[in-house]
């Protein structure tokens, strides 16, 4: 069996549908020998031709809609990107137009026009440090070799898992004491400018909303949970002049990134649906508010369409606990 007639069995057309919603983050110009499993624009075009040949690919917005309403269309598919990384638009804006494909993208309102997440100051820095090794012991995280690419890369991830979940502010001067350490000047270009994203917009792209500083909500509190998701949609509502609808938890597992809590302000604030990173598809009577997404990681057409035919199966979806739609 073709994997285009395996995608057709498992989520044939109408009430039996399933809504495919991958993730991207960035889209880089050239292979990044630090990060080789991030797409570049090679590798995202030879996804995006697989893509467009084995499933229907509809605006989010659209998605949602069919999928409540019970018509969706037989293999369904939605790409989003999220935090909104600059080569979001100067890479990947150019690629999806060439293949004639709408995508999504959960923009942090934070970081437009020449802000840094905290996760980007530990990989520059320590990308660009000249030191052998680093010892951050006094911040409470270690010394780590940078003797070769591996062991940058060792660090960076071990330094990312260790700072992930502590408190923002902590976790904010932990990587600009790690910056100062290493002492050399860190972009001030990834993110997104307040022009890319109205371009993005302009050429039949959907921006949705991913809060401002992009933090673990679940160790929020609420009133700051609050302003973060309802900020983050205003932010971008006076940048665009129109209503955003779509909104991505940060992170977004449900249960540990974010709770119950947190998908009633989504509702409330006015989105009309949301997105968590649990893996999985969604059938109709879905929370709309929990909806899965997945990014199939492998480097090879073949393994990347059996990743995709292992998420279309799976039922057992997560959630933080909401209530289902319908």
């Amino acid at each position: 069996m073709s994997l285009r007639l395996a995608f057709g069995a498992l989520s044939p057309g109408g009430p039996r549908a399933r809504l495919s919603v991958l993730i991207f983050h960035r889209v880089l110009p050239r292979p990044d020998p630090l990060f080789p499993g991030e797409p570049d624009a090679a590798r995202f075009d030879w996804q995006l031709r697989l893509l467009k040949r084995w499933f229907d690919i509809l605006p989010l917005p659209d998605a949602v809609h069919a999928l409540r309403e019970g018509r969706l269309p037989a293999r369904a598919l939605a790409i989003t990107f999220d935090d909104g990384y600059a080569d979001n638009c100067t890479v990947a804006l150019p690629i999806l137009q060439r293949h004639a494909l709408p995508a999504t993208f959960f923009v942090a309102t934070a970081f437009l026009n020449g802000g840094r997440m905290w996760n980007d100051t530990v990989i520059e820095s320590l990308r660009s440090c000249s030191l052998p090794t680093i010892d951050l012991r006094e911040l409470g995280l270690g010394t780590f070799a940078l003797g070769d690419t591996a062991e940058r890369r060792a660090a960076i991830d071990g330094l990312l898992a260790a700072m992930k979940y502590l408190p923002t502010r902590e976790r904010e001067s932990k990587a600009e004491s790690l910056a100062q350490l290493c002492g050399r000047a860190l972009p001030d270009d990834l993110m997104l400018t307040s022009e890319q994203l109205m371009r993005m917009r302009s050429a039949g792209m959907t921006i949705g909303a991913h809060t401002m500083h992009h933090p673990i909500l679940a160790q929020q509190r609420d009133a700051d949970a609050w302003n973060e998701i309802s900020g983050g949609k205003l932010a971008l509502e006076r940048i665009l002049g129109e209503t955003v609808t779509l909104f991505a938890y940060p992170n977004g597992k449900p249960g540990r990134d974010y709770l119950a809590a947190h998908v009633r302000m989504a509702k409330e604030v006015g989105f009309d649906a949301a997105f968590s990173t649990a893996h999985g598809t969604a059938g109709r009577g879905a929370n709309a508010f929990e909806i899965p997404r997945f990014t199939p990681w492998d480097r090879t057409p073949l393994r990347y369409g059996l990743r995709m035919v292992q998420n279309l199966s799976r039922r057992d979806i997560a959630s933080a606990g909401a209530e289902r739609d319908g």
